[in-house]
């Protein structure tokens, strides 16, 4: 029975399918790739990257360090290059390579600028290195013929489908929360950055909220079955479309809806290009011969699976540590949930000298760019990090190691204010660690400061002194 299903398995990983597919995503991965640069050149975003002292460098990665000069631009330059080779075929593979390399640098750069779109390109051009999306409508096939073929195995379309597939699924599991359900996440969130400001009354009527929670969660969960089964596909195939569109109008989130459409199209038969686009075939489609395993494909059905394994984990580990994963951001980063938290955030530095009791406010805005601070200051490893960076500077600049106590406030999902750590705990003297629960970390419910007026009466005090570097209003 066992080897019955792996047989099977293995005859749908490998049986021959139309090439069109594979090779209408490679276009408009590399086209969208290439428009993504170009946005990180002239929207400002580069800014993000450069200009800033400190970064919160990934764990494992503090190596990676911004180019000198202009090399940034340069940098992104070159990435354009590489997806332009991309969606044109030429030296695919390599292109490939250096462009997941490429950008995985830029993604690397700071981790309070993580995305999980910028995530999933890496993932995604990481894997193409390996697919035969260059054996048709590309300048590879035209320079060398023999490279040329019209069918390709199915785990290719079938590997790009299971990351998709990853995507909705846990960014739906995600959504198996009270707040989302509640439309707690989404409830007036839409209406500051809609563009039309008619619609404004209409998303500010709070069952929208929460049908449009409903609906994302549903589409996400069911979007894939309902892909992969022929009668319901092309209502699917709109749905999924309709949503990525209106996620594009209203929150403007870059390149991700678009990659998600060229992604989704992949669920469609592999021969969808050539109906579509009138593209004919040079040779007769031929019956696949009997399958059989022989060491190569057995060693790419192991490296499918071990593929899929770790992928399916990363998106669990949350589930080790206590707390929720949207307060604690334990097991939040690389595990698609997106959209699933509104959450704002103020934070001020309190350094105390151990010998003199001398004690003085740091204000990580003015240092950190804007959103860098921001992102600190909902994050605790983040806020945990920039407490040790400023117990340094001053150990280095009086010869004294400081105390560092921080003031924070944190709102998720519109919920009261609390601290995300106490201010009694001295920050500078916790070990840093990229794995394990941080048991410093106050929890958002039975918060035991929350309601303290004395703590409410510090931060609405460092609210009013320290509004302007924040950008906040105030009050």
């Amino acid at each position: 029975m066992a080897a019955s299903l792996r047989d099977r398995i293995g005859a749908a990983l490998f049986a021959p399918v139309d090439v069109a597919s594979l090779v209408a995503f490679r276009v408009c991965f590399g086209l969208l790739m290439a428009w993504e640069g170009q946005n990180l050149l002239t929207s400002g975003a580069a800014t993000k990257w450069m200009g800033y002292g400190f970064r919160f460098s990934y764990p494992g990665f503090s190596w990676v360090q911004m180019w000198p000069g202009d090399g940034f631009y340069l940098h992104v330059y070159a990435l354009i290059a590489l997806a332009l080779c991309i969606a044109a075929g030429l030296f695919y593979r390599a292109a490939c390579a250096l462009f997941a390399l490429g950008f995985a640098y830029v993604f690397l750069l700071d981790e309070a600028f993580y995305l999980n779109h910028f995530y999933l390109i890496c993932l995604l051009a990481g894997a193409m290195a390996f697919l035969p999306a260059h054996r048709a409508f590309s300048l590879d096939a035209m320079l060398r013929p023999s490279l040329r073929a019209e069918t390709i195995p199915a785990w290719p379309v079938w590997l790009l489908r299971a990351q998709m597939g990853l995507v909705y699924f846990f960014g739906g599991v995600a959504k198996l929360d009270a707040d989302w359900l509640a439309g707690r996440v989404l409830e007036g969130s839409a209406i500051s950055v809609l563009p039309y400001p008619y619609l404004q009354d209409f998303f500010a009527q709070p069952w929208v909220a929460v049908a449009m929670a409903w609906g994302g969660l549903l589409l996400d969960l069911l979007v894939v079955p309902a892909l992969l089964y022929r009668p319901t596909r092309p209502f699917a195939l709109a749905a999924a479309i309709g949503f990525h569109l209106m996620n594009h109008h209203i929150w403007h989130i870059g390149v991700f809806p678009w990659l998600a459409i060229a992604a989704t199209l992949l669920f469609l038969d592999p021969d969808w290009p050539r109906r579509v686009f009138h593209w004919p075939r040079r040779t007769p489609r031929e019956d696949a011969p009997p399958f059989a395993w022989n060491r190569r494909r057995a060693v790419v059905a192991i490296a499918l699976a071990a593929y899929l394994a770790v992928h399916l984990a990363l998106p669990l580990r949350h589930l080790l540590y206590p707390g929720r994963a949207s307060w604690t951001e334990e097991g939040q980063a690389f595990a698609w949930r997106m959209m699933q938290r509104q959450k704002t955030a103020f934070v001020i530095f309190k350094l105390e000298d151990p010998r003199s009791g001398r004690s003085w406010l740091v204000d990580p805005a003015r240092e950190l760019a804007l959103h860098q601070a921001k992102a600190m200051a909902k994050h605790p490893r983040l806020l945990h990090r920039y407490a040790l960076h400023l117990a340094e500077l001053t150990e280095q600049a009086e010869g004294v190691r400081p105390v560092v106590k921080a003031y924070s406030a944190v709102v998720l999902n519109g919920r009261h204010p609390a601290p995300l750590v106490s201010p009694t705990v001295d920050l500078a003297a916790l070990p840093l660690r990229a794995l394990g629960h941080a048991d410093w970390i106050l929890p958002r419910e039975g918060n035991p400061l929350a309601d303290d007026p004395d703590w409410l009466e510090v931060m609405r005090e460092l609210r009013a002194g320290f509004a302007e570097s924040w950008g906040l209003p105030p009050r």
